[in-house]
């Protein structure tokens, strides 16, 4: 049973969102979902392809503008605090989903530094959700396309239906080709780590 009303998602970048979580957003459209990406707002191509992809997720979505430069210069957790607070459109959800604190492939620290965040604004109680979910996906040190972790907490079969449409948007909305990372990637199972309290993993 699904029991989330009000949903977040607090991704790095726009179409980790779809690749990650995009398949739980569709099964479960009459939630009310919020997806807000860190990075590329002023890129003129993704940020665009970002609100129409959350159109079809029928979601509301806002972007931010943190570097994102190709030399993954570390951003400082108090910057990447204060970006989530500034986009996010509340601090009280039901529910939010984001990256896994070592990232869903080697390596992106976006991704690591939003997940390290998020947590940190919710252990600190300024973040209020009854849960959190992490993604918890892996590729063995770049020795295979990510895949969903065989022992993580939640793990979500994709209906071949809701996998496509999840693939669709990656393909036509976003653009990647069908030979790329991104359409390659795309998980037909969708798995995350659960937190109902503050304990680490």
């Amino acid at each position: 049973m699904w029991a989330f009303k009000k949903c977040a998602v607090v991704v790095a970048h726009p179409d980790d969102e779809i690749l990650w979580a995009g398949g739980t957003i569709l099964m479960n459209p009459e939630s009310e979902w919020t997806v807000v990406t860190l990075c590329r707002k002023s890129d003129p191509d993704r940020a665009p392809r970002f609100f129409r992809a959350i159109e079809v997720l029928n979601a509301t979505g806002a972007m931010g503008d943190l570097d994102d430069g190709p030399e993954q210069n570390p951003l400082t957790s108090r910057s990447v605090q204060h970006e989530i607070l500034q986009i996010l459109p509340s601090n009280r959800f039901d529910l939010i989903i984001t990256h896994g604190l070592n990232g869903e492939y080697t390596r992106h620290l976006r991704h690591e530094e939003t997940a390290k965040a998020v947590m940190a604004l919710w252990k600190s109680d300024r973040l209020f959700a009854g849960q959190i979910w992490r993604f918890a996906y892996e590729d063995g040190g770049r020795k295979y396309l990510p895949r969903a972790v065989e022992d993580a907490d939640m793990h979500i079969r994709l209906p071949e239906e809701i996998w496509q449409r999840k693939y669709d948007i990656i393909t036509d909305i976003y653009g990647f080709g069908t030979d790329s990372f991104e359409a390659g990637t795309t998980p037909r199972e969708e798995a995350f780590w659960c937190f109902k309290s503050l304990q680490k993993r």
